[in-house]
């Protein structure tokens, strides 16, 4: 199969779909491998390490995308990129549709089959290649809260983890999923008072198990996240239910009884934000005040570290692409996981909460050989 790997564009993004080792498993199955020239600079990775992989090199991204059967990238393709596609083509990477209705609309009229990384589902029910970047962006929220809480970056002025005589901040995180357990992870580590915030009594259970003491952990409800919320210097942001968009958790009202120069740091903004005032950002200008308070609300966190979020990504998404290269049908059948990450085939939306959320005509794909 012929793979087009195009350099991504999205402010400050520079990870991308393949590594060169990556390219190699490809080529040395009989694959070709077009990588667009450039695409892997801001992770380390020449055109030189690329064409000893097998690759070939593309000058831009119509190239790549002219000689192509399956895309694969890392962000949902950006206005500028939706003409690149021919009808009948593969798309391989993050879509987060739900908040998009444009990009959905573009997907849907190119013909292409569009296979969301955040929707591939694993036996167990877990969601295998958003998983590492997860990871990573609740690692980075705790980074990110913590200088945004400094009095020169707008925020209350303290420390997370406070020193001897000076209580630690207290971060609030909604949400004890992958995101929230690592984010939860890098706050106790500083030594903030952290209480976890989640709807299921079994992962707070399993949690208090984890963290033991180093925690609190609360059932969700309305009531418990205006009370904690009021008191937090940092509230992270980590709901997700996939493929749609996220329930808004902490409300334009609630603002106005926080702490002022308290930090919001929304995880969720890519499937539209989990707070009533999250609008995305870019790592250009990540941060902006709403009634006194901060908000973080960078679309591609994981982006600012891309070397580590590459490697992780690439790390979990190749079998897949190996699969797919064997011949996408055929991948799709044999996988039905696989094949719940298709979210739009042939002009139709195939995945039932990314329809309800755009409003959009529901069809259930059937994978056929």
């Amino acid at each position: 199969m012929r793979i087009g790997v195009p350099k991504e564009i999205k402010v400050h993004e520079y990870r991308i779909g393949l590594t060169p080792a990556g390219v190699r498993e490809l080529t040395e199955l009989g694959h070709q491998v077009n990588v667009q020239t450039q695409a892997g600079v801001g992770v380390g990775f020449a055109d030189n390490d690329y064409v000893a992989a097998g690759a070939i090199i593309a000058p831009d991204a119509a190239g790549v995308f002219a000689s192509a059967d399956l895309i694969v990238k890392v962000k949902e393709p950006q206005p500028v990129e939706y003409s690149l596609f021919r009808e009948g083509q593969t798309l391989f990477t993050y879509l987060h549709l739900a908040a998009d209705p444009n990009q959905a609309r573009a997907l849907m009229r190119a013909g292409i089959t569009a296979i969301a990384y955040e929707t591939v589902t694993a036996p167990d029910g877990s969601l295998p290649l958003l998983t590492p970047m997860s990871e990573v962006a609740g690692r980075m929220s705790i980074q990110v809260a913590a200088y945004s809480l400094q009095q020169a970056n707008g925020g209350r002025g303290v420390l997370l983890g406070g020193v001897p005589g000076v209580e630690p901040s207290k971060v609030v995180i909604l949400g004890g999923g992958i995101a929230g357990t690592h984010a939860a992870e890098m706050a106790v580590g500083l030594r903030a008072h952290v209480t976890v915030v989640d709807r299921s009594i079994k992962r707070l259970r399993e949690l208090s198990a984890l963290f033991g003491n180093s925690i609190t952990t609360a059932y969700a409800t309305s009531a418990t996240i205006e009370s904690l919320v009021k008191e937090a210097d940092v509230v992270i942001g980590a709901v997700l239910i996939p493929g749609a968009s996220a329930p808004k958790l902490v409300t334009r009202a609630m603002l106005k009884a926080m702490k002022p120069g308290a930090v919001l740091v929304d995880i969720s903004i890519d499937q539209g934000g989990c707070f009533e005032t999250s609008k995305a950002t870019t790592h250009a200008d990540p941060t902006y005040v709403v009634d006194g308070i901060v908000h973080y609300c960078v679309s591609n966190m994981p982006g600012a570290v891309p070397r580590t979020s590459t490697l992780a990504l690439t790390n979990a998404t190749l079998n897949y692409v190996k699969k797919l290269a064997e011949g996408v049908p055929q991948a799709l059948v044999s996988d039905p996981y696989l094949a719940q990450g298709v979210n739009v085939h042939r002009g139709t939306v195939t995945h039932p909460a990314v329809a309800e959320a755009l409003g959009l005509e529901f069809k259930a794909f059937r994978a056929v050989a």
